[in-house]
């Protein structure tokens, strides 16, 4: 950049650098989104063309930003989590913020008629950013696990709701009055009672989110090969396999500790 005297200005940017040896956790919300689902007629309590396009936006954002190593999402939020030994964009917050933002929103954009068909597009979606460090991994699972604790506990009133509205005949207004107050085992009452839906059925998408990551596959590659020597039978030819990282969407428990123990890759030691 070339000097001159306005350069002064730059010293009142603010030093935004995020601290190390922490994980750098990304999380968007969509704005305004009861307004938007309801512009374009999203299907209620879920709607899956608009699942998928999160996931699909998602997928866009870790091809592009390698080094976050676990996203995970439910109704119009995601969470990106870089690992804690990240370097990118200098660890500046706002630039980590605003390129997972911006990128998340130009797929969602994008890819929008691969999910919707010819539903158009009324209008440019927004969404809002925060950076959040976490030093440990007990941490970052603790922040894991509220939020899909949270999705757990959105989707099963949204389920009781929309039931009393779309099949009990409610209107918004007294499906709320008819919920104010109960517990969890009440609304799966009401559900099965009522409606003759068991709660414990519904989809795993609906009630624990999507999870992506990144997972190790061998793949052999076509017309490759290797010359192995065996000492009875002389030399042969051995196809060569090797390792490559694709994403994977799952919607999984990562509360517990069992999709941890079958993905150690993902969190990185504690004394790093």
């Amino acid at each position: 950049m070339a000097k001159s005297k306005f350069e002064y200005v730059r010293n009142f940017e603010t030093d935004d650098t995020c601290l190390r040896n922490c994980y750098i956790v990304v999380r968007l919300d969509g704005r305004n989104f009861h307004k938007f689902a309801e512009q374009h007629k999203f299907t209620k309590p879920n709607d899956d063309r608009a699942l998928a396009l999160m996931t699909k936006s998602a997928h866009t954002v870790m091809e592009e930003l390698e080094d976050i190593v676990i996203a995970y999402g439910q109704s119009d939020e995601f969470s990106f989590v870089f690992k804690r030994t990240s370097t990118w964009f200098k660890r500046r917050a706002s630039k980590l913020m605003t390129n997972v933002a911006s990128q998340f929103s130009s797929a969602y954009v994008f890819y929008w008629k691969d999910y919707f068909g010819e539903q158009p597009l009324l209008y440019p979606p927004g969404f809002d950013g925060r950076v959040v460090l976490y030093p440990s991994n007990r941490n970052l699972r603790d922040y894991l696990s509220w939020r899909q604790a949270d999705c757990h506990v959105n989707n099963l009133y949204n389920t009781v709701f929309w039931a009393l509205v779309q099949k009990g005949g409610f209107t918004t207004v007294k499906a709320e009055e008819r919920l104010k107050g109960t517990l969890a085992a009440d609304k799966n009452e009401i559900l099965f009672t009522e409606f003759d839906i068991n709660y414990n059925k519904e989809p795993a998408l609906y009630k624990k989110g999507t999870t992506v990551f990144w997972e190790k596959v061998s793949c052999r590659q076509r017309d490759e090969t290797v010359i192995k020597r065996k000492l009875s039978d002389g030399e042969t030819d051995v196809p060569v396999t090797r390792t490559r990282r694709t994403l994977r969407s799952d919607y999984a428990d990562i509360i517990g500790d069992e999709f941890w123990r079958e993905h150690k890759d993902i969190l990185e030691a504690d004394n790093c």
